[in-house]
């Protein structure tokens, strides 16, 4: 049995979900591009060159990160309730299972993030510079309360971090709820109707009013959608469920764009449907273009978190020691995209990946706890 079991992890380590890391992959990189041509300052002597280009990047390119967040609810789904059920068994942990995962990575990049912030400052003064950081904001940062605080975000995409905490302490919390109200009852479709009532109200209601982006009803439209596309995918189930799941993630969000179109929300919906079709499909983890694929989309966290403080250092060394010309500040602007892949991966292989299981080891020895005293 051993040898079986040993053989099929093998099978299992060669085979990856490689459609959801390309579309991880690729929207990292279009978050980094916007974030390179949002901030500048190279990209506003960039701006001559390719002008339709920086702007397409500048704007339209940052709703990208609804990919992250619609992936982010087909994984929670697959994670947590992997058949649609309510009820989770221990809430609690959970929470802190997916703070242990986000934080501690999310807490070495912000360090790195203020320290890299003053040195670029000493060639560059810029708006998309942050003031010094207080002991209030890192603390802030660490518990993931800055945007909910009003505190200054010190890196470009901190914001997501929190969010995503948010969803998925909101997601938990569906899930322990439908299950007080289920009882014994199986309640096959009390949570995908939950959900799908989370999504009304989120793209007809909060997600109009931008006060609300601090907080996950805002992007809870685009979270729930792809939870119900985990579950309208699930092979198991008859043809008629999976159409009948897959109207009610599209019903509330055509509604919702007929009402006031919104090209982030159209995006959602259209990345909900390709994992629906294709985010269960195993791909190889080796081989050809999959081994980039698979690589980008492995460190896609580490390059959402580290690259803004590294993009702005190599604009302030640019545009300090590098002629103020269109090309020479594009080759600017491909380095720190560079420069941003490469610091993500170190990132991920000697920080992300050690810290993971220090707290994995840290989160096996607390849950462990209650059963030695229990002897």
């Amino acid at each position: 049995m051993k040898v079986v079991a040993g053989i099929e992890a093998g099978q299992a380590a060669r085979v990856q979900f490689g459609w959801i890391n390309g579309l991880k992959a690729g929207a990292a990189q279009l978050i980094v591009l916007h974030h390179l041509a949002f901030y500048g300052p190279m990209s506003d002597y960039v701006q001559p060159l390719w002008p339709a280009l920086l702007d397409w990047l500048g704007g339209n390119a940052r709703i990208a990160v609804q990919v992250f967040l619609v992936i982010g609810g087909f994984l929670v789904a697959k994670s947590l309730s992997p058949a649609g059920q309510p009820g989770i068994a221990a809430p609690l942990q959970a929470i802190w299972r997916r703070y242990a995962k986000l934080a501690p990575p999310f807490l070495a990049a912000t360090l790195l993030a203020a320290v890299l912030t003053p040195v670029a400052g000493i060639w560059m003064q810029h708006d998309s510079m942050s003031a010094a950081v207080t002991l209030g904001q890192l603390s802030a940062h660490a518990l993931l309360l800055h945007g909910v605080l009003g505190y200054e975000s010190l890196s470009a995409g901190a914001w997501y971090v929190a969010i995503d905490f948010q969803l998925y302490l909101l997601t938990v919390s569906l899930l322990w709820l439908g299950g007080r109200l289920a009882g014994r009852r199986r309640g096959h479709w009390l949570m995908p109707l939950a959900v799908t009532v989370g999504i009304a109200f989120s793209m007809l209601y909060f997600n109009l009013d931008a006060d609300w982006d601090n907080w996950a009803p805002y992007f809870f439209g685009s979270y729930g959608l792809g939870m119900l596309a985990w579950w309208a995918s699930d092979p198991a189930r008859k043809p008629g469920a999976m159409a009948a799941l897959m109207a009610m993630a599209a019903v509330p969000v055509l509604l919702a764009l007929a009402i006031d179109y919104r090209s982030r929300i159209a995006l959602a919906l259209l990345v909900a449907c390709a994992l629906f079709l294709f985010g269960r499909a195993r791909t190889p983890a080796q081989g050809g273009a999959w081994n980039i694929i698979n690589a980008l989309g492995r460190i896609s966290y580490a390059v959402f978190l580290v690259h803004f403080p590294v993009s702005l250092l190599v604009n302030a060394l640019f545009i300090t020691y590098v002629p103020l010309e269109p090309e020479w500040q594009a080759l600017g602007m491909l380095t720190a995209w560079g420069a941003s892949l490469a610091a993500g991966a170190a990132f991920h292989r000697w920080v992300e990946v050690p810290l993971g299981r220090v707290m994995g080891s840290v989160l096996a020895h607390l849950a462990g706890r209650p059963a030695l005293a229990s002897r």
